[in-house]
């Protein structure tokens, strides 16, 4: 059973930092413009490996976190 007020500050929380997680993804291709912004391939490899890098984190821990509630095994349940 999910605790109401866990769940509420998840979402909470959640919505607010994807929501600004997204905004700043956009504003990272922003930079992009080569009418503004002078970079080179090996720039952009950085920037898409190091957040691919945080993104595969994220997941590793949202996975873990969902183990977590299985670990116990019952033929009861």
């Amino acid at each position: 059973m999910v605790n109401r007020d866990k769940k509420d500050k998840f979402v909470e929380l959640a919505e607010k930092r994807v929501t600004r997680a997204i905004k700043d993804l956009q504003l990272i291709g922003n930079l992009s413009n080569k009418n503004n912004y002078a970079y080179t391939p090996e720039d952009v490899d950085k920037i898409i490996k190091v957040l691919e890098g945080e993104l595969r984190e994220l997941k590793a821990k949202f996975r873990a976190g969902m183990k977590s509630d299985r670990a116990h095994f019952s033929l009861k349940d």
